[in-house]
């Protein structure tokens, strides 16, 4: 039996090894997470995890796990900006507001899957024009979902949450340990 994971995120990787875990082949998939047409971010983000879990090539045996993460302002799903333009819109969206960060969780093994979401509740500050152009011009937003990484420079902008913060971050650990557990894979060991 192989672990692999399947995300390119180095987060996700170092989320990983606090639970002991290190796969044995990283394996992104490429699919297209474009949201369908009135898509609500909750389901959006269940969608896209199963898709990817189902797109990694592996044997009956080996266990994959993949993950999304959707920072949800109402209704409105902010994924990762295109461009500097986007990302500096999702700010502006999310300064001074309440919003949501929807991590989902799909581990496989052969044709089981277990699936877990979390929904986090995220507060960001209002931002100064002049702290919003220093985060853009870092770069930190990129590739980030809503443009920002709570565990980055953004963590500055974020006084409070209620949820787990290592699902804001990418990959919620209990319920990740949990899904694991329950495909066979052993967690908790001390990583060498």
């Amino acid at each position: 039996m192989a672990f692999i994971l399947g995300s390119g995120s180095p987060r996700r990787l170092n989320l990983l090894g606090q639970l002991g875990v290190v796969p044995d082949a990283v394996r992104p998939p490429d699919i297209d997470e474009t949201p369908r047409q009135a898509e609500l971010p909750r389901p959006y983000c269940c969608r896209i995890t199963r898709e990817k879990v189902a797109a990694v090539p592996a044997d009956a045996e080996d266990v994959v796990l993949c993950a999304d993460t959707t920072v949800a302002l109402g209704r409105r799903i902010l994924g990762k900006p295109a461009d500097v333009a986007e990302a500096e819109a999702f700010l502006r969206a999310l300064s001074g507001r309440r919003h949501r960060v929807i991590t989902a969780v799909a581990v496989r093994r052969g044709d089981q899957i277990w699936e877990a979401e979390v929904v986090s509740h995220v507060r960001m500050k209002r931002l100064a024009e002049d702290e919003l152009r220093h985060y853009l011009v870092g770069g930190d937003w990129d590739g980030k979902a809503g443009a920002y990484a709570i565990q980055g420079p953004a963590g500055a902008f974020i006084p409070w949450i209620s949820g787990s913060f290592t699902g804001i971050v990418g990959l919620p650990l209990a319920e990740t340990a949990n899904l694991l557990r329950s495909a066979g894979v052993n967690t908790g060991r001390v990583a060498a």
